[in-house]
């Protein structure tokens, strides 16, 4: 039995251990594409509502809700409630992402947010250009705010089901064109569609959201505190005339994100082996703190928001806003009247062209330093499922429109992104039709990639299985013990062995506070590379996980034919910790904290690792160099 079909039988599908390594981005295109689905449904709900019992539906969204503590309170319509009031946690958790990529994400390096910016101004700018154009003279000029947005759960679900083979690059790359859409749309709501200014309650909104910057600041870690301040500044914004949904961006962005940290780890294993051996409810409290105090609270947030955002308070924005009576004399009136046309129009065609046209531009200015992270089919591809606006052209178009002007705006975003959809479709399945290097080229363009790996593979210092000038290079970060590393040697090997042009470099990360032999494992493996075995006596670790004692390691070295005086003396004086040092330090400059962790072509992998999910990352890797190699070099 080959290698491969070993790994194949070994890890079969996406196996619970490949399941449960997704990241933050993964898990946000994954919940968005999800949440479309369910917010198609509402969509359809609505429309189906309303044109069977337009009065019942009108009915339950105006009827009105009121709280009040002692003698003053709020009183809105259960469709306003949901519109200024759960949207705001929608635009928290846009706030959640926005910090997420600047933090950790594709846009700590600051210079990658020029582009995805640039375009998104771009497409934003066209389609409100064109939807002025053709209201020009017009009193419904006034709602070209309308056409500005694209709605992020729509968006991802088309492209999740007829973008290209190799999606996380464009999903990332819209995905900021989005959350930029999104942040000037609310800027605009703030400043152009909100009512007239209370200066004072818009100063004692400034006042308490200080208040939350200063809690933070002295890492006060009350859920209850931020969101009684949080309510605070909601209702001063709302006593102000500003829409209050700006709170939720707002929020999201002072809320920080930040890997894992290996001392935080070690402190929270400290603190569970405590619990472990003394159950009790203080030390339970002691443990839960320390595990929470190791993730970020962008993504403890995120985690709770989400999904409740995703499939329940977008959704049911949906319901309460969708919903249009459709009949002839309708129809007819609304596909003649400016604002429906200067919607469709100014999405399906402003958008695209503005997101390509931007692109090309600074492209061409910087003489290619910053070009997109994905080819130009797919950038045009990108373009057009942008015009897919929904939830905050909604909004919008609430605050904008009232009565016949508000159903034909509605219309308007709803055939634009019916016809978004299958332009997306029809550019991607041509895309599809050229050769397949040209294709591969078109949708992934040349861009350098983040490079996450600190430290360099040196073939001359580094363990190195392969050919060690090969094209593409998987870095394995790795503990002996680790039994996910286990689980993913014979993964590794079949990898080896579909691909002749890759070479694998393993760096040890013993976990030594979970894993007590993982450095005694890793010394022999120093030791036996002295003697030329290391990758021979590497094998034998990983195959015997739960025999690490000095003892079975004498018994591989002797296995191997090794000098055991040799062996044992370079154990016992410890000569291979300096090496692992070394690895070590290099895993945290990399931001490397829990084993497995894989670099290819120094990019982190994010993800499972099963066997088709890395030949999938390995070929895109090998097609990105294949790319470079051919483009003309610049000046």
């Amino acid at each position: 039995m080959s290698a491969s079909e070993g790994a194949g039988r070994t890890l079969s599908g996406r196996t619970a251990w490949a399941r449960s390594l997704q990241t933050p981005l993964r898990d946000f295109l994954r919940t968005e594409t999800g949440g479309g689905v369910v917010l198609l449904g509402a969509t359809v709900a609505a429309l189906a509502w309303v044109n069977v019992d337009s009065s019942s539906y009108e009915s339950l969204w105006r009827t009105h809700l009121s709280i009040r503590v002692g003698g003053s309170g709020i009183s809105q319509s259960l469709r306003d409630w949901v519109n200024s009031g759960l949207m705001t946690f929608f635009f928290f958790v846009v706030g959640l992402e926005v910090r997420r990529e600047f933090d950790v994400g594709e846009l700590r390096q600051r210079r990658r947010l020029a582009l995805p910016l640039t375009a998104a101004v771009g497409g934003m700018a066209a389609a409100v250009g064109i939807y002025l154009a053709i209201n020009a003279g017009e009193p419904s000029a006034q709602g070209w705010g309308v056409a500005m947005s694209t709605d992020t759960a729509f968006a991802l679900g088309v492209l999740a089901l007829v973008g290209p083979r190799f999606p996380d690059r464009l999903r990332a790359f819209l995905l900021t064109i989005v959350v930029v859409d999104d942040v000037v749309a609310l800027v605009v709501i703030a400043l152009v569609y909100s009512s007239e200014i209370a200066v004072g309650a818009l100063l004692i909104a400034v006042g308490i959201f200080a208040l939350i910057l200063l809690v933070r600041a002295l890492h006060v870690r009350r859920g209850l505190l931020y969101f009684a301040l949080a309510a605070g500044v909601w209702v001063a914004l709302f006593e102000s005339g500003v829409d209050p949904v700006v709170l939720g961006l707002a929020a999201g962005l002072i809320t920080y994100a930040y890997p894992a940290a290996r001392g935080d780890l070690e402190r929270a294993t400290d603190l569970f082996r405590s619990f472990r051996e003394q159950p009790t409810p203080e030390l339970a409290r002691s443990a839960t703190v320390g595990l929470q105090a190791a993730v970020s609270p962008n993504a403890r947030l995120q985690q709770l928001y989400h999904p409740w955002t995703s499939f329940v308070i977008v959704p049911l924005f949906a319901l309460a806003n969708a919903g249009i009576v459709i009949n002839g004399d309708f129809l007819s009136r609304a596909y003649a009247s400016p604002i429906t046309l200067g919607i469709v129009f100014g999405y399906l065609i402003g958008k695209p062209g503005g997101i390509l046209g931007a692109s090309w531009l600074l492209t061409k200015l910087s003489r290619g330093r910053l070009r997109p992270p994905v080819g130009w089919a797919a950038v045009v591809g990108g373009g057009a499922v942008a015009a897919l606006g929904f939830t905050v052209s909604l909004l919008i178009a609430t605050l904008a429109f009232e009565g016949e002007q508000l159903e034909e705006a509605k219309l308007g975003i709803l055939t634009a992104a019916a016809c978004a959809s299958l332009l997306t479709w029809t550019i991607f399945r041509a895309t599809e039709l050229l050769p397949p290097r040209l294709r591969i080229r078109a949708l992934m363009g040349s861009s350098e990639t983040l490079v996450d790996l600190a430290v360099p593979v040196d073939s001359e210092r580094d363990h190195v299985r392969g050919p060690h000038e090969a094209p593409v290079t998987v870095v394995e970060y790795g503990d002996f013990e680790c039994p996910y590393c286990g689980r993913a040697e014979p993964v590794v090997r079949g990898l080896l062995a579909d691909f002749a042009d890759v070479r694998y470099v393993w760096r040890h990360l013993p976990l030594s506070d979970v894993h007590p032999n993982a450095r005694l494992g890793a010394e022999a493996a120093e030791a036996a590379a002295v003697q030329g075995a290391f990758w021979e006596m590497h094998d034998l670790l990983l195959g015997h996980q739960a025999d690490l004692r000095p003892r079975d390691l004498l018994r591989y070295a002797e296995q191997l034919d090794l000098d055991l005086e040799r062996f044992r003396d370079d154990l016992r004086r410890h000569s291979g910790a300096g090496r692992i040092e070394e690895d070590v330090d290099s895993a945290d400059l990399s931001g490397v904290t829990g084993t497995p962790t894989f670099f290819i072509n120094e990019r982190r992998h994010n993800g499972a690792y099963d066997l088709a999910t890395l030949s999938t990352a390995v070929r895109a890797a090998g097609a990105r160099v294949s790319i470079a190699e051919r483009m003309p070099s610049r000046a």
